[in-house]
C-alpha cells in the first residue's frame, strides 16, 4: 500500500532531518566568525561619514572607506574640487609619536574631527581624551583641561586643586581671581587686591571655575560651594605591564543618595563692592546649575537648574540691578525631565523670548516662551512626533532648522529627518525628504548643508544642498558596497510587531547565518541595550554606522555564523517614541522592555518556522548587562542563556547621573527591585558574567557581589575577570578576540547544545 505523506507532514520531518545533520563549529568556524570584522572592514567603497565644515564655511570634510581602510577628504563648497583633508600619513606618525604607539594611516582611530579657528589644526577624541593635531606642521598634543574634576559632574574632586587664572573684565580694567576661598579683584596693572568677599572657608568656598563677569564690566556672578561627599572607589590593577606589584587606582565616584556639591549663586557689583546672595526659593535642592550666562545686554544672568530627583527643570533668571530672581521658564513632571534632551535658546541673547523643548503634551516638541513671564508665547511644533535636536536658530530670520523622528507615515519611526519652521509655527519645510536616516550638517553661515543618509540596506550617500529650498547642489558621495556582498553580507531584516499593550509597534532587526538554511532550527541570542537614555537598534547602513553600532552589527553577524539567529529590539523604557513608551522606565528599570521583547519574539517565531522559540539567549553590556542577568532571573521561563559584560548589576552600586534620572531620589525601594544582587536566588539558565577589573564606568565591585550573592544561593555560573580590562573589554579595546571567543563559545555550548573546540589543545598560531 503507498503511503501519502501531506506536504506539510514532509517539511517537517525534512526539518527535523536537517537540524539533525547540522555540524558542530569547529576551530575554523570559529576563526572565521572572530576575524570577521577585520576581513569585512575594507569592502565597501566612498560609505561617507557626516560632513565638518572650516570655521570659514567655504569648504567641508568628510572620512570615507577606501581600498585598504579609510580616508579623509575635503571638498570646496564653491568648485567642489576634492582633495586629501591632510597627510594621513604625516598625522599617523605624530599620533603615534605623542601616543607612543603605532598608529596606521590608512585607519586613523577618529572617525569625525573639528578644525581649529585658523583652518592649521584638527581636534578629535581618543580614548576618552581630547587631541589636537596640526595639519601644517604635523605634531599632537593631548588636550589639558584645567578645571577641577567634577565626579560625574556633580561632586568636585576636593584633591585637585580649581583652575584659578585671573578672568580679565571685558573692558579690560579689573582682573578677578579667587585667593584664600574668596573672591578678590585688582585693577589692571595694580598689585594691589580688593576682596569682594570674606565669608568664603573650606567648606563654603567661592568657585573660581564659575566666576563670569557681565559684558558691561560692572559685575559678577560665581557659585559659593559647599562641597559633597568625597566617594573614592579603589580598585586593585593585579597585573600592571611596567611592575611585578599590583597597583591600588582610586576614583572619586559619587553613588545614588550620595551628598552633592551645593552651589549658591552671588552676585557683585564692582563699583559699590555690594554682595548679593541669590535667594534659592527657586532653585532647592540642585541636583546641578548649569554656569552663569549673562545676557548680551548685562541686565540679567541666568542659569539652568534641575531639581534632585529630575521632577522639575528651570531657566532662573537674575535681575542684575536687585539680585531678584524669577523663572523665566519652568518644566515638571510626574516622573523625570529627560535631562540630557533640554535645549534652551535665548533669543538675541536676552532672554525675552525662549526656545524651550518640552514633553509636556505627550511628545518632545518646541515652544516660544515669554522669558518674563515664564508663559508660552506660542507652540512652535505639534503633532505626534518627536523632536530629535535643534541644529540652529536663526534669531534674525526667526527660523529654526531641526531634526525629528517619526513625522512621515509608512517610514520607520526612528528615522531623523531635518526640517526648518519659524518661530511662530508656520512655514514646514522639509529639508531631508529621502526615505532613510539623515545627518545634516549646516555651513557657518547656514546657506549650505550636507545631507548624509542611510538605512541598514543603504549605503551612505552624501549631498550638498542649499538651505534657502532644499535643491540639491551636487551628490557628494555613494556609497559601494558591492564587495562586502559578493563577500557574503547581507543586510539584516526589519521586523515589527506589536508590544505588551497589542497596539505600540516594536522595531527590531534580525541577523541570520550567512550559510541560512530555512529547513533548519535555529536558536535565537538577543543583543539587548535597554537604558532609557536612548534607542539602540541602528538604523545607519550596517556594518559601518557612524557610531559603534558598526562593530556591534559585525559581532551579531559574527555569532549568527556559527548557527543563530541574533536580534536587536527597542522596547518600551527607551528613547526617542512617546512619553508615555519612555516613562515604562521611571522607578522600573528590571522591565527592560522584556514583555515587548518576549510578544516581539513569539510574533517573528510565527512568522518563521527556524525560529526556535524555544532556545533564546542574551547578551549586553553595562545597562544591557543588568538587563541580560534580569532576564533570567524575572524571565527565566524565556531566556535560556545569558552572558553579561561590565553590568550595573545594583543601580545603589553605580554611578549617580545614570541612576538618579530614572529611579529618583532619594534612594528608594525601586532601586531594590531591579537588583541582581538581592534577587540572585532567582536565576535559571546558564549565565556567563565577564568585567574588566579596571572599569571607570561601572563599580566592578557591583559584578563581584551578584558573584558572591549567586554563591550564596548555591548559584552555578561562570566568571571572566579581564586583568586591566575597562568598562569596553572585548567591546571595543583590550583582549577582544579572547573576550570574544568565550562569549560565542558560551552560546554554542550552552544553547545550541554543541561541543566547542578545547582550545588548550590547538596551537593558537595565530592567536585568537
Amino acid at each position: 500500500m503507498i503511503v501519502r505523506r501531506s506536504s506539510r507532514a514532509l517539511a517537517l520531518v525534512l526539518l527535523c532531518a536537517s537540524a539533525a545533520a547540522h555540524a558542530a563549529p569547529d576551530e575554523a568556524a570559529f576563526r572565521r566568525s572572530i576575524g570577521l570584522r577585520r576581513a569585512w572592514q575594507d569592502l565597501t567603497r566612498d560609505v561617507a561619514w557626516p560632513a565638518r565644515w572650516t570655521p570659514d564655511g567655504r569648504r567641508f570634510s568628510y572620512r570615507k572607506t577606501v581600498a585598504g581602510g579609510f580616508t579623509f577628504e575635503t571638498v570646496d563648497a564653491k568648485t567642489l574640487a576634492k582633495s586629501p583633508a591632510f597627510d594621513t600619513a604625516k598625522l599617523a606618525a605624530a599620533l603615534g609619536d605623542a601616543r607612543h604607539e603605532v598608529v596606521d594611516a590608512m585607519h586613523l582611530p577618529f572617525a569625525e574631527f573639528d578644525y581649529a579657528e585658523d583652518g592649521k589644526a584638527i581636534a578629535f577624541s581618543l580614548d576618552e581624551t581630547r587631541w589636537q593635531c596640526g595639519i601644517v606642521v604635523y605634531r599632537c598634543e593631548a588636550a589639558v583641561d584645567r578645571s577641577r574634576p567634577r565626579g560625574f559632574g556633580v561632586v568636585r574632586d576636593m584633591a585637585v586643586p580649581a583652575e584659578n587664572s585671573p578672568k580679565v573684565s571685558p573692558d579690560g580694567k579689573w582682573t578677578a581671581f579667587v585667593q584664600g576661598d574668596n573672591l578678590v579683584m585688582r585693577e589692571t596693572g595694580n598689585a594691589i587686591v580688593v576682596p569682594l568677599s570674606v565669608d568664603g572657608t573650606a567648606g563654603n568656598f567661592y568657585d573660581p571655575e564659575t566666576l563670569r563677569w557681565s559684558p558691561d564690566s560692572r559685575r559678577i556672578m560665581i557659585y559659593r560651594v559647599r562641597p559633597g561627599y568625597q566617594r573614592r572607589v579603589l580598585r586593585v590593577e593585579s597585573s600592571p605591564r611596567d611592575q611585578l606589584q599590583p597597583k591600588l587606582q582610586s576614583q572619586l565616584y559619587p553613588k545614588p543618595g550620595d551628598a552633592i556639591d551645593q552651589e549658591r549663586p552671588v552676585l557683585f557689583d564692582v563699583a559699590t563692592r555690594r554682595q548679593t546672595v541669590i535667594d534659592d526659593a527657586l532653585f532647592p535642592n540642585a541636583y546641578e546649575l548649569s554656569a552663569p550666562r549673562w545676557r548680551s545686554d548685562g541686565r540679567s544672568v541666568a542659569f539652568d537648574y534641575v531639581r534632585r530627583g529630575f521632577g522639575q527643570a528651570r531657566i532662573v533668571a537674575v535681575d542684575a540691578e536687585t539680585g531678584v530672581a524669577h523663572a523665566a521658564v519652568t518644566e515638571d513632571a510626574k516622573t523625570f525631565v529627560f535631562a540630557d534632551r533640554r535645549y534652551v535658546h535665548e533669543v538675541n541673547g536676552l532672554g525675552a523670548e525662549i526656545v524651550w523643548a518640552s514633553e509636556r503634551d505627550g511628545w518632545n516638541h518646541l515652544y516660544l516662551v515669554d522669558g518674563r513671564t515664564g508663559a508660552v508665547k506660542n507652540r512652535i511644533t505639534t503633532g505626534k512626533w518627536v523632536v530629535r535636536d535643534v541644529i540652529a536658530v536663526d534669531d534674525a530670520k526667526r527660523q529654526i532648522v531641526f531634526s525629528v523622528s517619526g513625522m512621515n507615515a509608512g517610514e520607520d519611526p526612528y528615522f531623523r529627518h531635518v526640517y526648518r519652521i519659524d518661530f511662530d509655527g508656520h512655514h514646514l519645510t522639509a529639508l531631508t525628504p529621502a526615505k532613510a536616516d539623515h545627518d545634516a550638517r549646516f555651513s557657518p553661515d547656514g546657506t549650505l548643508y550636507v545631507d548624509t543618509y542611510s538605512r541598514i540596506d543603504l549605503p551612505t550617500i552624501s549631498e550638498l544642498h542649499r538651505s534657502s529650498d532644499g535643491a540639491l547642489v551636487a551628490t557628494i558621495t555613494t556609497g559601494d558596497d558591492s564587495a562586502l556582498r559578493a563577500a557574503g553580507f547581507r543586510p539584516p531584516e526589519v521586523f515589527v510587531a506589536k508590544g505588551r499593550d497589542g497596539k505600540t509597534d516594536i522595531w527590531g532587526v534580525v541577523v541570520r547565518p550567512r550559510d541560512y538554511d530555512p529547513r533548519k532550527r535555529y536558536p535565537v541570542i538577543e543583543n539587548i541595550y535597554a537604558g532609557p537614555h536612548d534607542s539602540f537598534v541602528p538604523k545607519q547602513y550596517w556594518p559601518f554606522g557612524f557610531h559603534s553600532g558598526g562593530d556591534k552589527a559585525i559581532g551579531m553577524q559574527a555569532q549568527a555564523d556559527l548557527g543563530f539567529i541574533v536580534v536587536q529590539i527597542d522596547g518600551m523604557g527607551t528613547a526617542n517614541r512617546s512619553k508615555a513608551f519612555h516613562d515604562v522606565a521611571w522607578k522600573n528599570l528590571a522591565d527592560s522592555g522584556f514583555p515587548d521583547r518576549i510578544a516581539w519574539h513569539r510574533a517573528m517565531a510565527a512568522k518563521d518556522p527556524s525560529y526556535d522559540i524555544g532556545r533564546v539567549g542574551i547578551y549586553g553590556a553595562s545597562a544591557g548587562g543588568q538587563s541580560t542577568l534580569n532576564a533570567l532571573l524575572f524571565h527565566g521561563d524565556f531566556y535560556k542563556v545569558g552572558v553579561a559584560y561590565a553590568g550595573c548589576y545594583d543601580n545603589r552600586m553605580d554611578k549617580i547621573s545614570w541612576n538618579e534620572q530614572w529611579l529618583g531620589w532619594p534612594v528608594d525601594a525601586s532601586y531594590a527591585a531591579a537588583s541582581g544582587v538581592d534577587h540572585a536566588a532567582q536565576l535559571t539558565g546558564k549565565l556567563l558574567m565577564i568585567v574588566g577589573e579596571q572599569d571607570s564606568n561601572v563599580d566592578p565591585a557591583s559584578t563581584m557581589q551578584v558573584a558572591d550573592a549567586l554563591i550564596r544561593a548555591g548559584k552555578d555560573f561562570e566568571l571572566l575577570a579581564v586583568p586591566g580590562g575597562e568598562h569596553s573589554v572585548g567591546r571595543s579595546t583590550g583582549p577582544i578576540d579572547y573576550v570574544a571567543r568565550r562569549q560565542f563559545g558560551f552560546f554554542v555550548r550552552e544553547l545550541a547544545g554543541e561541543a566547542v573546540p578545547d582550545w588548550n589543545a590547538v596551537s593558537l598560531n595565530p592567536p585568537l
